[in-house]
């Protein structure tokens, strides 16, 4: 399986993209998933187009990608977590 590149932004690219980075980061090792994850703002994400697997996101987003975005916002307030990272495991497992 290939090492999927997923791209991890929230507003700055700071606080909250670290909090699901770590997330992703222990599901991918949980399930022996090789991932690159870019942690990065969300105005950063269209020069990722070519490369991109896959954008988690704490951030709102209007912009389609050719890629799947999933909104991470859940591990902000601590609801609807585990769906949210039943999802992410999903489009890695792809």
């Amino acid at each position: 399986m290939k090492k999927k590149q997923v791209l991890v932004a929230c507003g700055a690219g700071v606080a909250t993209s670290t909090v699901v980075n770590g997330a992703i980061e222990d599901m991918a090792k949980e399930n022996h998933l090789k991932v690159d994850l870019v942690q990065i703002k969300i105005s950063e994400v269209g020069g990722y187009e070519d490369t991109a697997d896959l954008l988690v996101t704490t951030a709102m987003t209007k912009k389609e990608y050719p890629f799947p975005v999933i909104n991470a916002r859940s591990f902000l307030t601590g609801i609807g977590t585990e769906d949210t990272k039943k999802q992410i495991l999903e489009e890695l497992k792809k």
